[in-house]
């Protein structure tokens, strides 16, 4: 295999504003041509450190050797340093000038997702991927990962923890974390791919250079963003199962990085909403035939949310004035039942009839059915809750209805994603 660049770049992204020029709308996407006497990589795979110096190398190390062993092209490894601060750009550099399959990206600021735009967007292969340093994901689903790309079956790649078929090895808190996350997206952005942040991931180039412009985010988000913004597009996104175990040292901060990600949501759902976004145009450059939107698909998600607030709100203050009521003759956790009990039903029947535009009989009973396992899961978040307080003190009436406004509003959230994503999911009523 010859030789590659392996000096170091120091870059600083510069910002970009819109899409390149339209070219005509891409029917199929042709297939990688490989020249053997071509030096150009056809595989570049992205490894963002961020204060790695003990994993890194063997990281890199085992790569190389594993792309050496099942990867018949050219490829790049490039270690792109988020603005280190330990030996670990030091040691980059000595690996690139060991190995010839490696490079070296210094950012003088932390990002994920600003590093891999900076690669992404200078990189010349035609397919571009991405690993963490900590090789969670077992190698051997990187050729199935780029294999696609490479052929033109499809746009993107990710891998997927929560596909059917993967093997998964991580605590119940990550597990849980997880799954929420997946169905937030599901139930707000109406996504389809299962797994959004797991950090395996591949894209064409010529994919890249249309999105990258639109994508905003430049941390943990930047891969939802890219992801959603592919599917409005049209493009195939290809998931494969990945055996996956967790890091015990993993440095990720998961409060900051959920309520980042809350925020990305927010700010990507209005832009959508809004018509902020070139979708369509992107839609028109690189949707396969320009498929419209999938049926299934919920709509009028800015419309619903309002719908639904406004019945959340009557029921949230229906909810108190019951648990006010039998307070007075009950237990907290009996009047906490009875009060969800009464306002979940009659808040099923009122989201089913005006939030999602479910009329007549046919149905309702597997609705409130389906309705009374949301109201489970909500009972068991704000009966915790109440565990909780009175096992730490013995709180004060004020307290105790307080706490439980908090774990509503949570329950209100999961309720609003599970109404719109499963119960009253489109393609279920067609069906």
């Amino acid at each position: 295999m010859g030789a590659m660049t392996t000096t170091t770049t120091q870059f600083e992204p510069q910002p970009t504003a819109g899409l390149h020029q339209p070219f005509g709308r891409r029917v199929s996407a042709p297939a990688v041509r490989v020249d053997p006497r071509d030096p150009t990589p056809v595989l570049d795979v992205v490894v963002p450190v961020h204060n790695e110096q003990h994993d890194l190398e063997p990281c890199v190390r085992r790569l190389r050797q594993h792309l050496l062993e099942t990867f018949p092209y050219r490829f790049q490894i490039t270690v792109a340093d988020n603005a280190s601060t330990d030996a670990t750009l030091t040691i980059a550099q000595q690996l690139a000038r060991e190995l010839p399959e490696v490079t070296v990206v210094h950012l003088a600021q932390k990002g994920r997702g600003r590093a891999l735009r900076a690669v992404w967007s200078a990189s010349p292969a035609a397919v571009l991927a991405y690993l963490d340093v900590d090789l969670s994901t077992d190698l051997a689903a990187l050729l199935p990962l780029v294999a696609p790309l490479l052929s033109g079956h499809s746009d993107l790649a990710i891998g997927s923890r929560l596909a059917r078929g993967s093997q998964v090895v991580r605590g119940p808190k990550r597990e849980v974390i997880s799954r929420c996350y997946n169905l937030l997206l599901r139930g707000t952005l109406a996504a389809r791919f299962t797994d959004a942040q797991c950090g395996f991931k591949a894209i064409r180039r010529d994919v890249a250079q249309r999105l990258l412009p639109v994508v905003e985010d430049t941390g943990w988000f930047f891969d939802t963003e890219l992801l959603v913004l592919a599917e409005r597009a049209g493009l195939r996104i290809h998931e494969v199962p990945v055996d996956w175990v967790d890091d015990p040292d993993s440095r990720v901060d998961i409060v900051a990085t959920a309520l980042a990600d809350l925020r990305g949501i927010a700010r990507l759902g209005k832009a959508l909403a809004t018509g902020a976004l070139p979708v369509s145009q992107l839609r028109a450059q690189l949707g396969r035939d320009a498929p419209a939107p999938a049926p299934d698909v919920p709509a009028g998600l800015p419309r619903q949310l309002v719908r639904f607030a406004a019945i959340g709100l009557a029921s949230t203050a229906a909810y108190l004035l019951v648990f006010a009521v039998l307070r007075t003759g009950l237990g907290a956790q009996a009047a906490n039942l009875l009060a969800l009990l009464v306002t979940g039903v009659a808040n099923t029947a009122a989201n089913r009839r005006f939030t999602f535009g479910v009329r007549g009989r046919r149905g309702a009973g597997r609705h409130q059915f389906e309705g009374l396992l949301v109201f489970a899961l909500g009972l068991a978040l704000t009966s915790g809750s109440l565990a909780l307080l009175t096992a730490a003190s013995t709180p004060g009436r004020l307290t105790e209805i307080a706490v439980l406004v908090l774990a509503n509003l949570a329950a209100t959230v999961l309720r609003f994603l599970l109404l719109r994503g499963w119960v009253f999911h489109p393609r279920r009523q067609a069906r």
